[in-house]
């Protein structure tokens, strides 16, 4: 299999070690979710893990929850709640819409406030090896200690700053040495929340969560680690800097996946735009499987523009593989062995999943036209039914037991 590896810029090859993969993917920062780029995201990762797990090969997954944030407290003031209320219902919301996608949940789903006492410990480290300062009880990691800051996103220092502003970084912070140093903890600011630390009571930054989740869960390097394209820079560069630094490990990661974004009316599809299309309004109308559908339709590394006309194409395709299974004994034997060869040399090319489709559906068309019979007909319905499954279709099975079963227990934590 060859995947894209964002740090390294090409396709390179991927061998699982040991016949494990651990991967880890950046989740949601619970507000007004969860929308299509989120699922482009989500849905992507699940693909790949079941390609995987078809293969035998077993898959570590953990996935987090930003609860404590700026957007976060914004947010819940804005609407008069509390910021933990906020956050679990929408997070309540992201895992109802994921299920009804029959998404395979991540083994581990911390918060990042669950994993308080092991960002502090990490950016005691961090201190102790000269790559953070302590300034007014704030913690910021010096980003001149690191000298392959960069390395992943290949963007010139010169440029850097100006995009880290757009994204968070406040480079007129008085405690700050640099103005490209971004904060690991950040002292109590009025009534927001916070907790104890050497440095005084605040709450960590952005970035240091996922280090202390991945080191935590996964260990101090991983396989694979994933995320929207847009959280490359700063956010996956500002990571790793941290990990190396803290850990001594290098690489962080093996292979970098970043997902294209999803735009409507010409922009990014975002938050902060406002030109959200909500998977749930979605589902409202069409059934999952044209949704995955859809979503599989696109090489998860270009961008691309959301239009109605290619998710009804994606509806319609969707019912004709389901007639085509229709009365198949789900417990047949798949054969067809040219259809499932085709079907791996499209997925190990770095995930194509729109080559992957066209290959089923001319399947599909087979089965409709009548070219099987009897026996071999059986075989290549279980062949369309366990090759759709890798895209995460049910062709009108229920949703799997497993992903009801792994999402329901994630979900008790945000009751």
């Amino acid at each position: 299999m060859q995947l894209y590896d964002s740090a390294r810029q090409r396709k390179q090859d991927f061998v699982p070690r040991d016949n494990q993969v651990s991967i880890y993917v950046c989740g949601i920062t619970p507000y007004d979710t969860t929308h299509l780029g989120h699922a482009f995201t989500y849905v992507t990762f699940d693909v790949l893990i079941r390609y995987l797990e078809w293969q035998k090969i077993t898959v570590r997954y953990t996935q987090n929850v930003t609860d404590i944030d700026d957007d976060v407290l914004r947010k819940a003031k804005q609407v008069g709640t509390d910021w933990r209320t906020l956050g679990n219902e929408w997070t309540r919301h992201f895992i109802d819409d994921l299920c009804a996608l029959n998404v395979r949940p991540p083994d581990a789903y911390p918060r990042a406030t669950q994993v308080i006492p092991e960002i502090v410990e990490t950016n005691r480290v961090l201190i102790a090896r000269g790559a953070a300062y302590e300034s007014n009880g704030n913690v910021y990691f010096d980003v001149d200690a690191f000298k392959e800051f960069g390395a992943l996103s290949h963007i010139p220092r010169d440029q850097m700053l100006p995009i880290a502003n757009e994204r968070g970084n406040h480079p007129d912070d008085p405690d700050k040495r640099d103005p490209l140093d971004f904060v690991l903890w950040q002292r109590r600011a009025g009534d927001e929340p916070a907790w104890p630390s050497p440095w005084g009571e605040g709450r960590p930054g952005w970035h240091i969560e996922c280090t202390a989740i991945v080191n935590k869960f996964l260990g101090s390097a991983i396989d694979i680690h994933g995320g929207g394209m847009d959280l490359i820079f700063p956010h996956h560069e500002c990571e790793t800097a941290q990990s190396v630094s803290a850990s001594g490990v290098t690489p962080f990661v093996r292979n970098w996946m970043h997902v294209a974004m999803v735009r409507k009316d010409g922009e990014k599809m975002s938050k902060s735009l406002g030109n959200l299309v909500m998977v749930s309004d979605l589902l409202r109308e069409y059934p999952a499987d044209a949704l995955r559908l859809y979503l599989a339709s696109y090489q998860y590394r270009n961008p691309w523009e959301y239009d109605a006309a290619p998710l009804q194409e994606a509806a319609n395709l969707a019912e004709r593989w389901q007639a085509a299974v229709a009365g198949a004994a789900r417990e047949t034997a798949a054969g067809n062995g040219t259809v499932r060869q085709a079907f791996c040399q499209a997925m190990d090319d770095d995930l194509n999943t729109p080559q992957a489709i066209t290959i089923l559906d001319e399947l599909a068309n087979d089965l409709l036209g009548g070219k099987y019979r009897d026996g071999e007909n059986q075989a290549a319905q279980a062949t369309l039914m366990e090759l759709a499954g890798i895209l995460g279709m049910r062709l009108g099975a229920e949703i799997e037991p497993r992903v009801i079963e792994g999402w329901n227990r994630h979900r008790r934590k945000f009751d």
